[in-house]
């Protein structure tokens, strides 16, 4: 892993292959590691990076809130340190937010985002209360939140993917309250975004859950249509972690999408 020194505290991350940029970044109670077998694949074409969120991983806690905005000057920052200027974005859920905000303050960077279970929406206001609930919860009873909300994330119906549960609530319970707290509350205030993907003019991918117990299949397909940039992948069996659920679909939509050019009206 590679090490960038910001504001006071430290950013993990992995950067390996050559060619075109592309950042992957991880969800909410997930790290860089969740994207191991993508990174080998892809960075035989194309130069891959995966950064440890704040709060997440290896990285630094820098305070009560992450915002996406604080979260996707950090990417920028990993960007620069390497000379990166243009990059596609592939952001799982609360990575899709980070993506989101980077794309509204830095358009013409951008060569493509994918939104892996991932909306350009804001929370609703029963969303947010919600959170603010879950935060009482974690500062009380942390092992248990995540022994909660992990399995919730699969389509436990389909299959039991015991390792994969597994394997992100390890990754959970490996970080400080604060941590959790901070990107929740990042989460929670973060912008409705719409108008970005309404007017990108860069190629955007939706990989979508049918059996997403988190964000519904249906809104995620409306919310595709706001750009004729868009395209959408619908996998009939997955929930919210599509990457272990169906890694082979999962992977061949994100190859097609790095090859995509934009539609020029």
């Amino acid at each position: 892993m590679s090490v960038l020194d910001f504001k006071g505290g430290q950013i993990h991350y992995s950067i390996k292959g050559s060619g075109k940029a592309v950042v992957l970044l991880h969800g909410f109670l997930e790290d860089a590691t969740i994207w191991k077998e993508y990174s080998d694949i892809l960075s035989q074409k194309y130069l891959v990076i995966c950064p440890d969120m704040p709060g997440h991983g290896k990285s630094s806690n820098f305070g009560y809130c992450h915002s996406m905005e604080f979260m996707a000057e950090v990417v920028m920052a990993i960007l620069k340190q390497h000379n990166i200027r243009k990059f596609h974005l592939i952001g799982h859920s609360m990575g899709g937010y980070i993506s989101m905000a980077i794309a509204e303050k830095h358009p013409d960077n951008i060569r493509g985002i994918c939104l892996f279970h991932s909306t350009a929406d804001s929370d609703s206001d029963k969303k947010q209360k919600e959170r603010l609930k879950v935060i009482k919860v974690v500062q009380k009873k942390k092992d248990f939140f995540i022994s909660e909300s992990i399995p919730n994330l699969f389509n436990t119906k389909f299959k039991p993917y015991k390792s994969g549960i597994a394997s992100i609530s390890n990754m959970a319970k490996s970080m400080s309250v604060q941590g959790i707290i901070a990107a929740i509350e990042g989460m929670r205030i973060r912008k409705n975004r719409e108008i970005v993907m309404k007017f990108a003019p860069y190629p955007v991918l939706y990989l979508i859950g049918k059996e997403d117990n988190i964000l519904p299949f249906d809104k995620l397909i409306t919310e595709s249509n706001l750009t004729e940039n868009a395209e959408y992948v619908l996998m009939q069996n997955c929930g919210h972690m599509g990457f272990i659920e169906d890694k082979e679909a999962c992977i061949e939509a994100i190859g097609r999408f790095l090859k995509r050019k934009p539609k020029i009206f």
